[in-house]
């Protein structure tokens, strides 16, 4: 299936099976019921180090949230088992506040089971975390050993590149067991009230994409290491509020404007010697943003000032504590880290090559491309274009190529390519057209495992050559009459896509989904989904929760549109940097463009218009409702809002805004807080009682606020919960609170029936 993307339209088509086997209609119950309806798709594949083996966690068909960890043999096809998540984790065991906090910043907070696990480099021994304790599977002969059995919580866990040891943290110190002896011991000094080592801060977890504080050195006799400092961060009392009892959660958390961790960095040899301190320039004011290990034992590390206007790669030479400049990148509003980070499969956008070059990635040009520097320090393009690469995937030495992702074919799907960077040419697509993919190469670049979907195709995950030819299903998820989704297939409207340009001729994606049972000559009401914020697409040409959703509400006779305005991701740093020092601007302006479009089309009744988002899309919500005119909503739900640009964290927001002291008047227009007394639309307010992420204070202050000026609004909260709240009974129940509200103020005929 190719995609025809036209500049204005093009329209998917649906899969076709038969009539008997999709006639049913989603109601909530099923829609948050097991198994799930995206069918079977596994998460975190890895290829074992000779390639001959993928392990991937897979969800139990009676439990969606229960996960196991599978393997898939490359050469037979066969599908197994290897550990049995049931077998091993007891009932009722309760996270560690720190590991609750890492899975919601990795939006994994609500599974069991087997989360993540990692490969030794020799592919005899996976390790896996499970229910605060570390165990050890060898393939060899199919044992389990467990190396921890402790009241404590051991978390961000590992086997070093050489298989020696594994190292973990334990109440934020750093431990390694040498797995020949079974010896633990702890590397780091012992931490102290505020500080802790081998860490990750909220900022670098929540905003850098960075999970991890230390790194082993290739060759096992060596570890880098953080110190992080947090005693001059902030001390937010958050109450942590379940239905059955509350906790007072003592959080770091640093709001825009206010002071940061300090992280200093060690490196220290295993078992031996004092640590040294790489003499990078640690304060409030920067931010460690990548670590990576190269050649000759040389330690690169990525820096970022407090304006994030500049970016900066340095090199430490073994033995030294003084960093050598390496590559500065450098932006007049600000910089975008590359995507890349440890727990990701291959995505690590510098790679330190045999020869003494370097491949990185930079957005100088507006957008992120690949440039390799010789040793020489000289620059070259490796790909070029008004185009973005989005990761690379992998590097094949030998032959001189590197791989990676890009949105170079069309803005709403990634694909994989190929390039020379020894001499580059244009590059050449692996992947095929008309679907969204999610790939990973083996390590000597001969295969790749990709996972892809369409919005009409659930997630099919297989193995194929590297020239892009299929090979083997590791999980068909084939629609076909077993599949979960199949019933439902039939009753389901064609999502369209198009575009619409500004006053200032750039083209804005949408997509819009007709009510099922559609009657030409009618009309309806409509839902604008939204979300508007950076690094962010709600227009893409893939399959998951949001498609069903979207299915969900098209069925109870909604139309539904979503646009994705300018200052969004997938486009390049251009198109972004409208955001700067002031936010709910262009992207204000941009989706009123797209409710304008909206309530053209004849089959919209254009005074049952509704808006509903959630974190960026609650706060564009909010802004939609209180700033457009009355008549442009009869309806609002925001779901877990950031209301004051102020209560927010440092990195994102600073990022955008500068400091409130450096621009008042940007966060002044930019609070929803500013336009609280022009509320006249309908509104509804959802947020978790126990969100670390946009905390709770956003909400109340909203509230104590419309209270004041007895503004009327409605709100639902949910104890316990974090600032995800899509899965289980409290995910149905905010499904079903949104939908109650909009039958009240939009009043959709029943279309399934007619």
């Amino acid at each position: 299936m190719f995609l025809k993307w036209a500049v204005t339209l093009y329209v998917s088509v649906l899969l076709g099976v038969p009539a008997a086997l999709a006639q049913d209609t989603l109601d909530l119950e099923r829609l948050f019921a097991s198994p799930g309806l995206v069918g079977s798709v596994p998460s975190g594949l890895a290829y074992a180090p000779d390639g001959s083996v993928i392990t991937f966690i897979k969800s139990r068909p009676d439990d969606a949230q229960q996960f196991d960890l599978w393997a898939y043999d490359v050469a037979s096809g066969k599908t197994s088992m290897l550990v049995d998540s049931k077998r091993l984790e007891p009932d009722g065991f309760v996270l560690s506040e720190e590991e609750k906090a890492l899975r919601e910043r990795k939006r994994i907070a609500s599974r069991r089971g087997i989360v993540q696990y990692k490969w030794d480099a020799q592919g005899n021994t996976l390790l896996v975390p499970l229910a605060g304790d570390l165990f050890i599977y060898r393939l060899a002969d199919q044992s389990i050993r467990q190396l921890t059995d402790t009241e404590a919580f051991e978390y961000d866990a590992r086997i070093s590149p050489q298989g020696r040891y594994v190292s973990f943290l334990r109440d934020g110190g750093l431990y390694t067991i040498d797995l020949k002896n079974g010896r633990e011991r702890r590397v780091s000094p012992k931490p102290q009230e505020g500080i802790s080592y081998g860490t990750a801060e909220f900022v670098a977890q929540e905003e850098m994409r960075r999970f991890t504080g230390y790194w082993w050195s290739p060759d096992d006799n060596q570890i880098a290491y953080t110190r992080v400092d947090e005693t001059g961060v902030d001390v937010i009392s958050r109450l942590d509020i379940n239905a059955g009892e509350t906790a007072l959660i003592e959080q770091r958390y640093p709001r825009a404007g206010r002071p940061n961790a300090v992280v200093d960095l060690f490196v220290k040899k295993v078992g031996q010697g004092k640590p040294r301190k790489i003499a990078w320039g640690a304060s409030p004011d920067t931010y460690l943003a990548r670590v990576y290990w190269g050649q000759e034992r040389k330690l690169y590390l990525e820096t970022v000032n407090r304006d994030q206007t500049e970016r900066s790669l340095r090199s430490v030479r073994d033995g030294t504590t003084m960093p050598l400049e390496v590559y500065t990148e450098r932006q007049s509003a600000w910089i975008n880290l590359p995507n890349s980070s440890p727990i990701r499969n291959g995505e690590q956008d510098f790679n330190a090559l045999k020869d003494g070059s370097v491949l990185l990635t930079s957005e100088e040009s507006g957008f992120r491309h690949i440039l390799k520097m010789g040793s020489d320090g000289n620059m070259t393009e490796v790909t070029k274009g008004p185009w973005v690469v989005l990761a690379v995937k992998a590097v094949d030495e030998k032959n001189g190529l590197v791989y990676f992702t890009a949105h170079k074919d069309s803005s709403i799907e990634r694909h994989l390519y190929k390039t020379s960077y020894l001499k580059p040419t244009e590059p050449e697509r692996l992947t095929e057209l008309g679907r969204n993919w999610n790939v990973a190469l083996d390590p000597s670049a001969k295969t790749f495992f990709g996972q892809s979907s369409s919005v009409n195709i659930p997630t099919q995950t297989g193995l194929y050559d590297i020239d892009g030819s299929f090979r083997g299903w590791i999980e068909e998820n084939a629609l076909n009459a077993d599949h979960p989704y199949t019933p439902y297939l039939g009753a389901h409207s064609k999502p369209e896509f198009g575009t619409l340009k500004t006053d200032d001729g750039t083209s804005l994606n949408y997509t819009i989904t007709k009510p099922y049972n559609f009657k030409p000559g009618r009309t309806y009401p409509a839902i604008l989904q939204v979300y508007a914020g950076p690094l962010f697409q709600m227009v893409t040409n893939k399959f998951g929760r949001r498609a069903l959703f979207k299915q969900y509400w098209q069925q109870q006779g909604y139309v539904v549109f979503s646009i994705d305005s300018r200052g969004s991701g997938g486009r390049g740093k251009a198109f972004e940097d409208v955001l700067y020092r002031q936010l709910a601007n262009t992207e204000y302006t941009d989706q009123l463009l797209g409710v304008s479009f909206l309530k053209s089309l004849p089959y919209v009744d254009r005074d049952r218009v509704g808006v509903m988002g959630w974190s960026y899309g609650g706060y564009m919500t909010l802004h939609l409702a209180l700033r457009a005119e009355p008549e442009t909503f009869a309806a609002a739900v925001s779901g877990a809002p950031v209301t004051d640009w102020s209560f927010y964290d440092t990195f994102y927001t600073e990022r955008y805004l500068d400091t409130p002291e450096d621009n008042p008047e940007g966060y002044e227009l930019s609070s929803v807080l500013t336009y609280a007394d022009e509320l006249t639309t309908p509104l509804l307010v959802i947020h978790g009682m126990a969100d670390d992420n946009v905390i709770f204070e956003n909400a109340t202050q909203l509230f104590a606020r419309f209270q004041s000026s007895d503004v009327p609004f409605e709100m639902m909260t949910y104890p316990g919960r974090r600032h995800a709240i899509q899965t289980g009974p409290q995910g149905r129940h905010r499904m079903a609170t949104t939908t109650r509200f909009f039958e009240r103020y939009l009043r959709p005929r029943a279309a399934v029936s007619e």
